[in-house]
């Protein structure tokens, strides 16, 4: 009888407080799940309900509520809104459970990374499924997401920080929108010394270039110098040989826009320099293919064949 004296007597605020309290806890205690396959959100449990939203794959899902429905269970689920998954505002519905992944689900995270590479090799195949690229970003932020603790967590975050920053660059070439280079931070950030690190610091290289040479040497020069200390910062990377091959092809280039310019001393001298980088790529055994282009680049800058300027540009390069 104190004890519910005492409890009646409690400020309503203090009561409040109990009540939000219990809410935090219960949000705490949600289950995090996403999805494997695009599947159709229902108003109530059963197919025969009335569907609200299309789930992508790889979308970020609560679980509320779980029941059995048309001979299979379901789960009730609430989902946030996700700009690549084309949902603009949070909404909760009901999906059929088989191809929701938890992690609690056996192999949960090998399961979620097979169908985030099926889905990236899906956006490289010409006629591939339509937003695969965004599926294949969520699912592999999942895998992270959901098993932190997964050997596959530092691959797949940093495979989704890749998509996310190639999409990205194609947008700056459509729309001249910056790049976020947040979620490739994060990656070097939270698996220092990696490989993933490593990768994603290449990838950074981009912020750092310009967007057009207009045939003056600054940006060349200052490129070079960008992949050149990469390269020999991070000798182990899988990008170590292409970082020296672009900094070999950015001296190349000098040669002919200082000799365009008729400073041959500042020419030969990038020429040297050029030759001087491809010659590590050479020595880089384990890329045949880098190798094999570094021998091309030598042999044109031995032989003074232009590969910049006057309608002359080579290796991908758009400048």
């Amino acid at each position: 009888m104190v004890k519910l004296i005492k409890m009646i007597g409690l400020p309503l605020l203090a009561l409040a407080g109990i009540g939000s309290f219990s809410a935090i806890a219960l949000a705490a205690e949600q289950e995090h799940a996403t999805l494997i396959r695009e599947e159709s959100l229902y108003t109530s449990a059963g197919a025969n309900a009335q569907k609200v939203a299309q789930v992508s794959r790889g979308s970020a899902l609560t679980i509320l509520e779980r029941s059995q429905a048309d001979g299979q269970p379901w789960m009730k689920i609430s989902m946030a809104a996700d700009q690549q998954a084309q949902v603009s505002k949070e909404v909760t519905g009901w999906i059929p459970s088989k191809t929701v992944i938890t992690a609690s689900t056996a192999n949960g995270d090998e399961v979620v990374f097979g169908q985030a590479v099926d889905s990236e090799r899906q956006a490289e195949e010409r006629g591939g499924r339509k937003g695969a690229a965004e599926d294949a970003l969520r699912l592999y932020a999942r895998v992270a997401e959901l098993f932190p603790g997964s050997p596959l967590a530092g691959e797949a975050m940093w495979r989704a920080a890749d998509i996310r920053w190639q999409l990205a660059k194609t947008d700056f070439v459509r729309s001249g929108k910056p790049l976020d280079d947040k979620y490739l931070k994060e990656v070097v950030a939270k698996f220092p010394q990696s490989k993933q690190a490593e990768l994603a610091t290449y990838d950074l290289l981009d912020n750092q270039l310009c967007p057009e040479w207009r045939g003056m040497p600054e940006c060349p020069i200052k490129e070079s110098a960008l992949y050149e200390q990469y390269a020999h910062e991070h000798p182990q990377s899988p990008k170590a040989a292409e970082a020296l091959y672009n900094a070999a092809w950015r001296q190349a280039a000098l040669t002919d826009i200082y000799r365009i310019n008729n400073e041959k001393a500042k020419s030969d001298a990038a020429r040297k320099k050029g030759v001087a980088l491809a010659q590590e790529v050479q020595g880089q055994q384990q890329d045949v293919d880098w190798k094999a282009r570094a021998t091309d680049l030598i042999y044109k800058l031995e032989q003074k064949i232009p590969i910049y300027g006057a309608g002359v540009v080579e290796a991908g390069e758009t400048k």
